[in-house]
């Protein structure tokens, strides 16, 4: 038996990258797979179905079971489509996997209107539809598995303020999703992937480490099983052969005074007893900057 056998899962994004690996590897391990992916170009034009039919052959001449699903993530019709389609054809929904996305870079004092909103609406809103479609039927089976995608550019980015807002947004929803699903036996995991796809190759800068779409779908497998129930809340990274967990928010330092604050206060005690966090993306750019100024002198 497979890890997954007898499961029924949705992959969306399962067309192209890891959406497609994630895919493979879930029917490779006995679950039959709703293949969800319209087949856009990766700023969200020219859809076609032509991607997820294509898996669902690759899927049915490995043994496997899969049925395609050409429908966008950005409507709850759509949202909901996907997940009815897993009960309609299997009968049941065991997880979702949510990957699809695009990519509209630019600063974010260029950053227009019509490049912000469809990159929230595919990432984010994607990922709400189809969480919600899902977890209404999990709650009331008492079981069930969410798995959106986020990125270590949830923390910042230079050029993608839109991706990176959507993608920290996927790592609350999941928390919440953690939260408020847990007494109905419902788990929701969050996957931050280092891999080499459409998307990574415009990721600016180079990336210290990086590895294949296949290397992450293990971990979605592992998280979609049954044997991962008492996981849920967690974002971890896969890339090549490494796996890592991502740290928990939480106060770090206090400071404290009977009453209100003054600003002159603040600036007399802030930097000495609170002071900041570093953010890892600024301090290696300004090394960056710095070794090419070595290098320029």
């Amino acid at each position: 038996m497979g890890y997954l056998e007898g499961k029924s899962i949705a992959v969306t994004g399962a067309g192209r990258g890891i959406g497609r690996a994630v895919a493979l590897a879930a029917a490779a391990e006995g679950a039959s797979v709703v293949v969800a992916d319209i087949g856009v170009s990766m700023d969200g034009s020219d859809p076609t179905s032509e991607v997820a039919d294509g898996v669902v052959k690759e899927i049915a001449n490995a043994g496997g079971t899969a049925v395609a699903v050409a429908d966008s993530v950005t409507t709850m019709e759509g949202g909901n489509r996907i997940v009815q389609t897993a009960v309609d054809e299997f009968g049941k929904i065991d997880g979702v996997v949510c990957v699809a996305g695009i990519l509209r870079e630019r600063m974010l004092f260029n950053m227009s209107e019509e490049e912000w909103d469809p990159v929230i609406e595919t990432h984010l809103k994607g990922t709400f539809t189809v969480f919600r479609a899902a977890s209404a039927i999990m709650r009331k089976q008492g079981s069930g598995s969410l798995v959106g995608f986020t990125s270590g550019a949830f923390s910042a980015s230079t050029a993608q303020a839109n991706y990176s807002a959507a993608k920290g947004g996927i790592v609350s929803l999941v928390r919440s999703a953690a939260l408020g699903l847990h007494k109905y036996g419902v788990t929701a995991n969050c996957i931050a992937p280092i891999a080499r796809t459409r998307m990574s190759a415009n990721v600016p800068g180079d990336l210290a480490e990086i590895g294949d779409a296949e290397d992450v779908a293990p971990m979605v497998v592992y998280l979609l099983g049954d044997k991962a129930k008492h996981i849920t809340g967690q974002i971890y990274t896969a890339v090549g052969g490494k796996i890592a967990v991502w740290n928990q928010p939480q106060e770090l330092r206090a400071m404290y005074k009977d009453g209100r604050w003054t600003p002159e206060e603040i600036e007399a005690r802030l930097e000495a007893t609170v002071g900041q966090e570093p953010m890892p993306f600024l301090v290696k750019m300004l090394a960056m900057q710095q070794e090419a100024a070595k290098k320029e002198g």
